[in-house]
This record gives structure tokens, sequence and C-alpha cells, in this order.
């Protein structure tokens, strides 16, 4: 028997990072909406933590990338909008806490941050990203996360406005709190 094949098995629990919502007072989604949406879906265990977009589900359905396109179809159909969504696996989480290069900065959420990439950058579009981050900020990127620290914050830092439009590769940024909040409600199944 897989793991898969068991009822609570974290190879079933599912982090989905919605971009673009609940943004400046655009495109608003209610949380508890969200997390009724997930459940209309048959998901189960769903919750979801702060405005911007941040839901943990289990799923019988182990392929996260199949589970992103229907995501991305079933929202925009209700909301009528479309909102780039990652999802990920637990052990994804798990790796993206575990593999943060500035350890020492992680007593400071506001000011560490990690970029969930649709996929991993090419050596040549890191290299674009290297050339432009000339401020106080300092980036690492192991395979599909960015890892940014932004000593004056994620607001201040024009680096960071920056990434998008420089590396093009789709992703959707949440500061450490964010990232240990879920990858607790993840462990916790949901």
């Amino acid at each position: 028997m897989s793991s898969n094949d068991l009822p609570n098995a974290p190879a079933n629990v599912f982090i989905a990072l919605f971009s673009g919502i609940n943004v400046g007072g655009n495109r608003i989604v209610k949380m508890a909406e969200l997390r009724s949406f997930f459940e209309q879906l048959g998901f189960s265990d769903v919750a979801t933590y702060v405005q911007s977009g941040n839901a943990v589900f289990r799923s019988p359905d182990g392929d996260a990338a199949l589970l992103t396109r229907r995501l991305e179809a079933e929202f925009e159909k209700k909301w009528g909008f479309h909102s780039r969504i990652m999802v990920r696996d637990l052990g994804w989480l798990e790796r993206l806490a575990a593999d943060n290069p500035y350890r020492e900065m992680a007593g400071e959420p506001t000011k560490l941050h990690a970029y969930a990439l649709e996929r991993a950058p090419t050596a040549e579009e890191v290299a674009r990203l290297t050339e432009k981050c000339t401020g106080p900020e300092r980036f690492e990127i192991k395979g599909d996360v960015l890892y940014l620290h932004a000593p004056d914050g994620l607001g201040k830092s024009v680096f960071a406005n920056l990434i998008p439009r420089v590396l093009k590769v789709p992703g959707t940024a949440r500061n450490w709190r964010t990232v240990l909040m879920l990858l607790d409600m993840a462990k916790a199944g949901g």
C-alpha cells in the first residue's frame, strides 16, 4: 500500500496560493466563500489563511498540475476573472522551509519572502535578475522557489517590483510568517 492509499497521507495535503485577489480592494474573494468553493469541488479539510488567498486542503488526486488547471478553470467560472494559482504539496512546502538560505532572517518574517514560481528559471533568466539586484535586497533561487530578503520590507523594495518583469516566470510571493503558518496548517492536514 502506498502513502497515497492512506486516508490521512501527507501526500494528499496541498497548498493553493492565489495571485491577484483581494489586492487594493479589487477582485474581492471572501475566504469563507473560497473555503466553500473548495468543499463544493469535493476537497476536504479546507482551511484558508489571510485575505491574500492561501488555502490548505486535502484531495484524493495526487497530481498538483491537474489540480492547478481544475482550480483555475473552476475559479474563473465562479468569480468571472482569472487568478493564477500555484498548487503545491506538503513535501514541496517542507522543502521550501528547510532550504531557506536566509535562516538568520526568519525572526523578521516581513523582510523575508518566498516566491512560488511556475517553473525553475533558466540560468539566463536568473542572470538578468541578478543584474537588477543593486539595492539592499538579496535573493537566491532554489528550483521553483525564489527567496528574497528585503531589509526595508517588500513594499519599499524597488527590486521586488522588478522581479516579475525581469524574471518573466509567473509566481506569487508570501512573507515568511505566512510560509510558516501554511506549513503548520498543512502538517495538521488542512
